[in-house]
């Protein structure tokens, strides 16, 4: 860790589809063999499968300026839409399944993902969800438990600003991220508990690994938690972005939130528990209606309009994202979404059109253009 901004990265998750139908196509492996020869990457960004051979996943290295993630995650997503094309499948950054009637996915075999399988079953079945994971680099452990105890309030709040997922196999749910309602059937799911340090925080993991909820250390739920890979906080409550753009928005609003509650800590603020059925509300509440309705301040306990929570939100940052330069970005960010909406308002304005034409225009605003700088070979 330096004096300045912590790190980021993001990991991106996208599903591959037949670009007629919309259906899910299970074509990750391959794409994963075909990527190289449609540009290079890179120095850092890896692409690997997912749960399901119809999801494929894009990860940046480490970056420490919202242009550089920027070209990453760019580079990545042209990349890969390019191998998916030559096989046939259009590359989707949706949080769950736009086509209607999509075959259930083909179980994973063997190994980890297999492992998932067996102790889900049909909860994980046909789980094609598709997430969006920002991970902040933090100098240890205990204290990325800390910052973890400081995070809730604010995280179904990006939730909301991240929406992306109206429809389940081409079915309007009237949710703006279906994938969250998927993911809060697993155990553990949700805002994490408050606990003192990262000794208490494997404990945890480790009895629900005991009860049988989770298949291993390194599998919790919690919508936002210490990495057991990598020295960082991750963030695994956004939807998969839609655009560029709404990755680059979570990344720095995430890291911010990162820096604001070291500062906290500095000063030796901990973080207020939270209600944990007061919680699971927000959570849902910011499933259920994104930013076009109200959403539940888990903090205060009350009902408020969504872009007032926004607001509560970079406020809450804006010192962080003023020293680390990134004030101006989020702010025109910010206010492009709200002109725009959400991926999910922007779905559901085009699920008129039909399938293909839908998957045409998702396919053209996952791809970039004029964005970033691709890297060719």
């Amino acid at each position: 860790m330096s004096d300045g901004p912590p790190t980021m990265g993001v990991e991106e998750e996208f599903l591959l589809v037949n670009p007629r139908t919309g259906h899910a196509s299970p074509c990750a492996e391959p794409v994963l063999a075909r990527y190289r020869h449609h540009g290079s990457l890179p120095e850092g960004v890896k692409v690997h499968r997912e749960l399901r051979l119809t999801q494929i996943e894009a990860a940046s290295g480490i970056c420490r300026a919202a242009g550089e993630l920027r070209d990453q995650l760019t580079a990545a997503r042209r990349v890969l839409a390019g191998a998916a094309a030559a096989e046939d499948c259009a590359l989707l950054a949706t949080g769950t399944p736009i086509g209607p009637g999509s075959a259930v996915p083909p179980p994973a075999g063997t190994g980890r993902y297999a492992e998932i399988d067996a102790a889900y079953g049909a909860v994980v079945a046909d789980y094609e969800a598709c997430g969006c994971h920002v991970h902040v680099g933090v100098g240890d452990r205990d204290t990325a438990v800390a910052v973890v105890n400081h995070l809730g309030r604010w995280l179904p709040t990006l939730l909301a600003l991240s929406a992306n997922a109206p429809f389940d196999h081409g079915r309007d749910t009237g949710y703006h991220s279906w994938r969250m309602v998927l993911q809060s059937r697993f155990p553990g799911a949700g805002v994490a508990p408050q606990l003192r340090g990262y000794a208490e925080y494997r404990q945890a993991v480790a009895t629900l690994v005991e009860c049988g909820a989770l298949v291993d250390p390194d599998q919790t739920f919690w919508l936002a938690r210490p990495s057991g890979r990598f020295p960082t906080v991750e963030f695994r409550v956004a939807d998969t972005a839609l655009t560029v753009d709404h990755a680059v928005l979570q990344a720095l609003l995430s890291r911010a939130l990162v820096r604001r509650a070291l500062t906290d800590l500095g000063h030796g603020r901990e973080a207020a528990p939270l209600s944990p059925q007061v919680a699971a509300a927000a959570v849902w509440a910011a499933a259920r209606h994104g930013l076009t309705g109200h959403l539940v301040d888990a903090g205060e306990e009350t009902r408020r309009p969504a872009w007032s929570l926004v607001e509560d939100l970079l406020a809450h940052v804006r010192t962080a994202l003023d020293d680390s330069g990134d004030l101006a970005e989020v702010q025109a960010l910010v206010a492009a979404l709200r002109a725009d909406g959400t991926g999910s308002v922007q779905q559901r304005a085009v699920a008129g059109r039909g399938t293909a034409a839908a998957v045409r225009w998702l396919t053209a605003r996952t791809v970039p253009v004029g964005h970033g700088t691709l890297l060719t070979g």
